[in-house]
């Protein structure tokens, strides 16, 4: 029997991690109208840009703006990713709700994604943790290719947990393990938090799964029977890491909510305004989105 919880938090990434990997462009005034609508489908978490340098990620160049122009539900953090502390200071400029910080258990990965290696990027991050936390602002970190890494293949779980932990050290509110390039499995996803369940709370700690190989709902399902009551998914499923090659596909929301409902399993979140927000994006990019929901959406 799975030992399901009555209730599930998701976290909507998908103006952020979704729309950094896409080759075109979003005009802002379709990124802010889509965020406002995402902020009337009962979430009460969404990651809506990135202040990274625009040459890194010109796809978010117009963070301020975006932070700035959407229109802010009281019951709902608005979040964003932050590099450094010149990163840090333009969010909270736009007194954004929470800032995450980010990094890899993937020596090679981490080179790659921030250009230092892992020991280089911890005193960076502290930095940003002390400053945001000192301005009242809650702290999300990442920890990327925890399942598997495009350069260096099976990352070690002993190395995942030591950088969860200085992360962790640093003071972060909470904790997201990502399976960057998708390769997880549920037998290895139900070994690895076994291990990381001896040494680490699961209270502070959320599940980032892509679904380039159709795994991810499976991997949820071995999370949830682990206690994991917290995962980041991305709208229509778009997504995926520009430095790591072959990443597509986060998790789609309207799938893994639509799983989660059936199951019995509350949300919080409206499927039909998820439709209604998920077919908006999908007219903006003029392109099929990925997600099984969607897909149906399309056949009627």
């Amino acid at each position: 029997m799975l030992e399901l919880p009555e209730e599930v938090t998701i976290k909507e990434v998908g103006p952020r991690d979704g729309l950094q990997n896409e080759s075109r462009e979003v005009p802002t005034e379709d990124k802010i109208s889509w965020i406002n609508q995402l902020s009337e489908a009962g979430y009460s978490y969404i990651e809506f840009s990135s202040f990274v340098h625009p040459k890194w990620i010109p796809q978010l160049k117009d963070a301020k703006q975006v932070a700035s122009s959407i229109e802010r539900n009281p019951g709902i953090t608005y979040a964003a990713l932050v590099p450094n502390m010149k990163g840090l200071e333009a969010a909270l400029e736009t007194d954004v709700d929470e800032v995450s910080v980010f990094m890899s258990a993937s020596e090679s990965h981490n080179k790659k994604n921030i250009n230092k290696s892992i020991e280089e990027t911890y005193p960076v991050l502290r930095e940003v943790v002390q400053e945001a936390k000192g301005a009242g602002k809650t702290v999300r970190g990442y920890v990327s290719t925890v399942f598997g890494c495009p350069y260096e293949g099976n990352i070690p779980i002993g190395q995942v947990i030591d950088v969860s932990k200085h992360m962790l050290d640093m003071g972060i509110d909470e904790l997201s393990l990502g399976d960057t390039i998708g390769v997880a499995n549920p037998k290895q996803v139900d070994k690895a938090l076994h291990e990381i369940q001896k040494q680490l709370s699961f209270k502070d700690i959320a599940m980032h799964f892509h679904n380039t190989r159709g795994m991810a709902l499976a991997n949820v399902l071995v999370s949830l029977n682990h206690g994991i009551t917290t995962f980041d998914s991305s709208l229509g499923g778009l997504g995926g890491c520009p430095y790591a090659k072959g990443a597509s596909g986060n998790l789609a929301t309207e799938d893994l909510v639509h799983m989660l409902h059936q199951m019995g399993v509350s949300t919080g979140i409206d499927e039909h305004k998820l439709r209604q927000a998920a077919s908006f994006i999908q007219d903006t990019l003029n392109k099929p989105l990925s997600s099984h929901v969607m897909q149906i959406e399309r056949s009627r």
